[in-house]
């Protein structure tokens, strides 16, 4: 069942026999088996694609709370209750480099046993991900807080600034307009990044065109770039307190007129494990606490 939940999960008995560190013709004679055992077919082989059959497809939820429970049960055998084994969660950079330590910093010392996997990822990613069951739990920040097929806990309103060089004109202004940012080059994460997306409709509402955005890989290199006077940013506050305090970045007076939620995600009616449960009361917990703080 457990070669199965891989398989249906990935739709590649290649990566399946990869991750589960088996031979591929192993994996194979494991899906037969079951096949067999069960007498439908749960996949359909299309040339170089393998996709569940309806029949595969109502199989998997059971798939997960089967072993789900087999998780619950080796651990009360054991005779433990702490949590243990590994959780897949797909998380974008400013979360993960910025919100999680501290709540990292804690798995690592109360739960040793619990191995969190983070896995780079932009929302709509990470949605499709989690009802594809790749990832166990996400982290989401949109604007949005619905998501088909998708279940979600609000964490808090992500703070915002907009930053610029300390030499940058605008940054002389008492009040930066709308208009005022059209004019000066913006550099922005890669398309997909919701606050991205959010502000570049702000920008082009009305002008009938589509502005150009500097794309920059990563939060650094985009803070980087402002500070050497190549643009202006649009950022989670968090990710730029430092640059702030410090002065290499310096916040524009402009109000932003959009708001967005990080979130922690899971797949709608999935059976939480009590390794999920764990992670997910403690990250409302952590989070929750520092979006309190702000930012």
């Amino acid at each position: 069942m457990a070669t199965f939940h891989k398989v249906a999960t990935l739709l590649s008995f290649t990566r399946a026999a990869a991750e589960l560190k088996y031979a591929q013709s192993s994996v194979t004679a494991h899906i037969k088996a079951l096949e067999e055992s069960l007498e439908v077919n749960l996949f359909d082989r299309l040339g170089g694609r393998v996709e569940l059959t309806e029949a595969g497809r109502r199989l998997l939820p059971y798939a997960e709370q089967m072993l789900a429970l087999a998780g619950e049960a080796r651990g009360a055998a054991l005779g433990s209750e702490d949590p243990a084994g590994v959780l897949t969660v797909g998380s974008m950079e400013s979360i993960t480099s910025y919100r999680m330590p501290p709540l990292l910093e804690f798995f690592h010392h109360r739960h040793p046993a619990l191995q969190i996997v983070l896995r780079p990822s932009l929302c709509a990613e990470t949605c499709h991900a989690l009802r594809q069951g790749m990832f166990d739990l996400g982290f989401l920040m949109e604007a949005e807080t619905q998501h088909p097929g998708v279940q979600t806990e609000v964490l808090g309103s992500e703070p915002l600034t907009v930053v610029a060089a300390p030499g940058h004109p605008l940054t002389r202004a008492e009040k930066v307009t709308t208009d005022d940012l059209r004019a000066t080059q913006v550099i922005s994460a890669e398309a997909g990044c919701a606050y991205r997306e959010l502000f570049e409709a702000e920008l082009n509402d009305g002008t009938g065109e589509s502005l150009p955005f500097l794309e920059f890989g990563t939060i650094e290199s985009i803070k980087r770039g402002v500070a050497a006077g190549l643009g202006i940013s649009l950022l989670p506050s968090v990710t730029v307190a430092d640059s702030l305090e410090s002065g290499t970045l310096v916040p524009l007076p402009w109000t932003i007129p959009f708001e967005v939620h990080t979130q922690i995600a899971w797949r709608r009616g999935k059976t939480l494990s009590r390794e999920m449960r764990v992670f997910i009361d403690q990250t409302i917990k952590f989070l929750s606490e520092e979006y309190a703080r702000r930012p």
